[in-house]
């Protein structure tokens, strides 16, 4: 069906609707019930939440197809965050892979296997960028570039909508949370955010126009305020940004009951008022609070919402319904439901979860384990957790599908060598020690230790913040008796957000970030113990020393005193003599634990030769920037190659050093390859102090490398 021809479609169905009809399909409740079944025949719901049963699913549509008045079928949405059945790697683990078409695939799983069981929406991706680790919805985001966070946007709408969003395999995506919300202030969910708009638009809105342009069928509002306007009251960002800048032509869902909330932030005197603020604003549909359907049709009554305002919010409605093609085929197959855990499926999980972990330290190549090992102690309350594996966000995964890495190691290593397991901690909570004395006995026996230790999954995710950020319980304390027993000691650190580990990583030989890798982790992060693989991860958020330094992140602005790379002391000058007055702490290095786009290999990459193609262009002109990249190590492996620029002088300061390409490469050892980025002067537009979008004429700093800290640098020139 072509565009018109849909429009058409949409314009004629609007005219015969009621206003009450009009309103229901504004509506969205959560649950089954024969309660809802009325509500379905009479109009009043347009959108489920959480009904995961064909048979359930097939009903619904049935009494909204046959029963009710117009025939218009339900939108039903889900939480598919990272997987369905078949879960994967925690969004920021999958955003440290830096692989946006594996993360595409991955997402197309994931859709394959909800729309299986009536799921035709998704509440993904989330793409709000986070700078402080303490938010515990960090671990659903693409961390804290825009760039990066874009990449991994786009991958999944592109994963979950396909070429035909009509195909049934595929649902419909919802970019969220639309805007500001990984900038609450403190790390606290729901919090405050203060944001200038230049850093709005820079910052924290082009994740979502990547979605938009991407074909993201639909956008979440978010439950945050911004400099004191309710997101989903905020006219500016939904209705002149989103729906008028971006032309974005889906509609807009409210946050679970997020309209109502409005009352409690103290911008709306009542329900009522906040049915009325939400529509105006931009919002289309809400999430099950019933403002909309007790409220609007008093306030169109009353004049004081247009009813141009419902129709249009209607019509985007219908026409994300009619491009999911549910008027034409409403119904599941239930024979479909043996797509859920298929092989291909667990095979791009397991690539995932091993592409997602980086490793952070190897000291005298500790890993990959050899071949000659006879005996391993594995330790660590994480080691056989399948439920925690998962992560936060997963409705539908199921912890007995979940390999863990004890299962892992035994099943690789049975019949060549003793796998002797002692969690040593009940939970990574605990703060009991009566398991150390086993851990201690299997540390002794062993040639080789393995630690896997991290968070449980239900220390991240929404409303999980934690203003410490150390490994919880009695964690390190065991990492530290066991280290103290001189094995070869690796860490395997499970997480849904950067931990500080500055007191564990001088005591462990090896350190991987595996974050919750999902279903398939353990095969995962068994490949990468034994050198089928090399990792490749690389950070896609930085990992502070301590908590005292958030926010900590490689984009920031550098001040007029920048921090020096000098011995932590306190300043002998005087506000009269300022000698050593630097933006710094006085007890902690200025640098990060690890920087953003970290990550060790077994084998190692050397950047040399870098040139640019021109060393001075107009404005709207590109450069090739080019570089050698060779291995040098002793194993085939994958590195990825990242390219930054600094613009040196701006109308508004500029970052130190932004993120604008990046690209994954295989070498063999001793192999080298020239690789090229084109660079466009586009590329390096900002808003300026009038909000206009603009790249300014003057001098520039350009890198590759392996991560934000490292590589060549040249520098280039923009002229009029």
């Amino acid at each position: 069906m072509n565009n018109k021809t849909m429009e058409s479609r949409v314009n004629e169905l609007l005219a015969r609707m009621t206003l009450e009809e009009k309103i229901g399909q504004m509506t969205q409740i959560s649950g089954a019930g024969e309660e809802r079944e009325e509500l379905i025949r009479q109009g009043q719901v347009g959108s489920f939440l959480n009904v995961v049963d064909v048979e359930t699913y097939n009903r619904y549509q049935r009494i909204a197809m046959e029963e009710s008045r117009l025939g218009i079928p339900l939108i039903m949405g889900r939480d598919v965050i990272h997987g369905f059945r078949t879960v994967f790697p925690i969004p920021l683990g999958q955003s440290a892979a830096w692989h946006p078409e594996l993360v595409e695939r991955a997402a197309a799983i994931a859709a394959r296997e909800a729309s299986s069981l009536g799921v035709n929406w998704t509440f993904a991706p989330m793409v709000d960028v986070a700078r402080d680790p303490r938010w515990g919805r960090i671990a659903e985001g693409g961390g804290e570039d825009p760039y990066l966070t874009s990449q991994l946007g786009r991958a999944m709408v592109r994963g979950f909508q396909g070429e035909d969003l009509s195909a049934p395999d595929r649902i419909a995506a919802c970019a969220k949370h639309y805007v500001g919300y990984g900038a609450a202030e403190g790390g606290r969910d729901y919090n405050t955010t203060l944001i200038p708009e230049g850093v709005l638009r820079d910052v924290y809105l082009p994740p979502f126009k990547a979605c938009v342009e991407a074909g993201a069928a639909t956008v979440m509002s978010a439950f945050n305020e911004i400099n004191g306007i309710p997101a989903t009251g905020n006219a500016f960002t939904l209705r002149q940004i989103l729906k008028g800048e971006w032309s974005f032509d889906g509609f807009v869902v409210s946050d679970w009951q997020s309209v109502i909330e409005m009352v409690v932030h103290g911008f709306c005197a009542d329900e009522k008022d906040a049915a009325r603020v939400a529509v105006t604003a931009g919002v289309d549909m809400e999430m099950v609070s019933q403002s909309y359907r007790q409220h609007l049709a008093a306030l169109v009554a009353e004049g004081k919402v247009p009813l141009e305002l419902i129709d249009e919010a209607v019509r985007r409605i219908l026409r994300i319904k009619m491009r999911l093609g549910l008027f034409e085929n409403p119904y599941v197959d239930p024979a479909r439901q043996s797509v859920l855990l298929a092989p291909e499926h667990l095979e791009v999980a397991r690539q995932l979860a091993r592409e997602s972990v980086v490793l952070l330290k190897n000291e005298e190549g500790v890993l990959p384990l050899s071949g000659d090992v006879r005996a391993i102690a594995v330790i660590g309350p994480l080691a056989d957790a399948p439920a925690d594996q998962l992560g936060c966000w997963v409705f539908d995964g199921r912890p007995e599908d979940t390999i863990t890495p004890l299962r892992a190691l035994r099943e690789r290593l049975k019949g060549k060598a003793d796998v002797l397991f002692a969690p040593g901690l009940e939970s990574p909570r605990s703060d009991s020690r009566k398991g150390f004395d086993e851990a201690l006995e299997a540390a002794r026996k062993a040639d080789v230790v393995l630690l896997f230790v991290g968070e449980d999954a239900i220390l991240s995710g929404e409303a999980h913040c934690r203003a410490f950020l150390d490994l919880p319980g009695a964690q390190e304390a065991l990492i530290e008796a066991v280290a103290a027993e001189g094995k070869p000691t690796i860490a395997v650190v499970m997480t849904g957000r950067p931990l500080t580990l500055s007191r564990v990583v001088d005591k462990v030989h090896a350190l991987l970030i595996a974050w919750h890798p999902g279903t398939m982790g353990g095969p995962a992060i068994a490949d990468l113990l034994f050198g089928d693989e090399s990792p490749s991860g690389k950070l896609p958020v930085t990992f502070p020393r301590a908590v005292g330094q958030i926010p900590i992140y490689y984009a920031h602005k550098n001040t007029g005193r920048p921090p020096q790379q000098i011995d932590r002391e306190i300043p002998l000058g005087t506000p009269l003599d300022p000698i050593g007055f630097f933006s710094s702490y006085l007890d902690v290095e200025p640098t990060p634990l690890f920087p953003f786009g970290y990550g060790l290999s077994y084998t190692r990459f050397q950047y040399e030769n870098l040139r640019l193609s021109r060393e001075r262009i107009r404005l709207g002109e590109s450069l090739v920037a080019s570089v050698d990249v060779q291995n040098v190590g002793p194993v085939a492996a994958e590195e990825i190659v990242q390219l930054y620029v600094r613009d040196l002088v701006g109308s508004v300061t500029r970052p130190v050093k932004e993120l604008k390409g990046f690209q994954r490469v295989r070498l063999e050892p001793g192999e080298r390859r020239t690789i090229q980025f084109t660079l466009h002067t586009d590329d390096l537009r900002f808003h300026d102090r009038d909000m206009e979008f603009v790249t300014e004429p003057g001098q520039f700093h350009l890198w590759i490398g392996g991560s934000s800290v490292d590589g060549p640098r040249a520098s280039f020139e923009i002229v009029e």
